[in-house]
């Protein structure tokens, strides 16, 4: 990933100015914690990386909108987004014991300043938990984006290595959608919006694009669209060998994804696009 970086807590506050003095409104903050464990403990500590990032980020950018990745994956031992239990062969996972977890982390999160929080886990029944903490907690003012419809993809390999968060078994077709199944990203939509979700995003892009736009249609509520590390990466690499201009590209796809609906683009690309529409 060309141009994308893991960055400590220390050069943060001052890249978010950066972005924020080129006309980004919103920056979404992914943690890569020193240990690792089964229980993500690193997700929901008081002083884990996206915590203390959010405090510097807000000393410096009290206005930049931070929201924050709420996922265990890259602070579990074994990469998946949740509590796993093995049974021979086979593994589960823990639908509500990870809920609980992730209820603990948004409170972490919105604690340490978050404006939004977006879980990114497709753990059944997350928001709405998610929802009810955050209100019982004096955050009602916190919003939620939602990964309503985070597909079963290919194309999230280059993100997965970054994050250093590949699951070491098994694969995460059994809490993420299956690609071909359109109706199921429909139910999961609605009843994301139904448990509280002020936004919902549709995860990859391109490859959905016919999701995002029946998505935004028809439930007519704030859509955002995730561009994701595979789809960046095709792009750089193939502008690398001459065979497409990057700049006329990346202005094709991000107004394509404009144009079938998303209200909120999550690019690799953003710092560039801010110039670029400047020129």
């Amino acid at each position: 990933m060309p141009g994308v970086f893991q960055l400590p807590v220390k050069e943060i506050a001052d890249e978010a100015r950066r972005v924020q003095d080129l006309g980004l409104q919103a920056i979404l903050l992914f943690g890569i914690p020193a240990k690792k464990d089964e229980q993500a403990s690193g997700a929901y500590s008081e002083d884990g990386v996206v915590q203390e990032a959010l405090r510097a980020i807000k000393s410096k950018c009290p206005e930049l909108v931070a929201i924050t990745d709420v996922c265990l994956c890259e602070y579990m031992s074994h990469g998946h987004c949740g509590v796993t239990r093995i049974d021979g062969d086979h593994f589960h996972v823990l639908n509500d014991e990870t809920v609980e977890l992730l209820v603990e982390t948004a409170l972490s999160h919105a604690a340490a300043g978050a404006d939004m929080v977006a879980p990114s886990d497709m753990m059944d029944g997350r928001i709405g938990a998610i929802r009810e903490a955050l209100d019982a907690n004096s955050f009602d003012q916190v919003g939620i984006l939602s990964y309503a419809a985070k597909f079963a993809s290919s194309f999230y390999g280059p993100f997965r290595e970054a994050a250093e968060s590949p699951p070491r078994f098994g694969d995460r077709r059994s809490y993420q959608m299956d690609f071909a199944n359109a109706n199921e990203a429909l139910r999961e939509v609605a009843l994301d919006i139904d448990e509280g979700a002020d936004i919902v995003m549709i995860k990859p892009a391109l490859p959905y694009i016919d999701i995002l736009w029946r998505v935004r249609k028809r439930f007519g509520k704030p859509t955002a669209v995730y561009h994701v590390s595979g789809e960046y990466a095709m792009v750089k690499a193939a502008a690398k060998k001459g065979i497409l201009d990057e700049r006329a590209a990346v202005l094709e796809i991000m107004i394509a994804l404009k144009r079938a609906g998303a209200d909120i683009i999550v690019t690799y690309w953003a710092r560039e696009l801010a110039n670029w529409t400047r020129e």
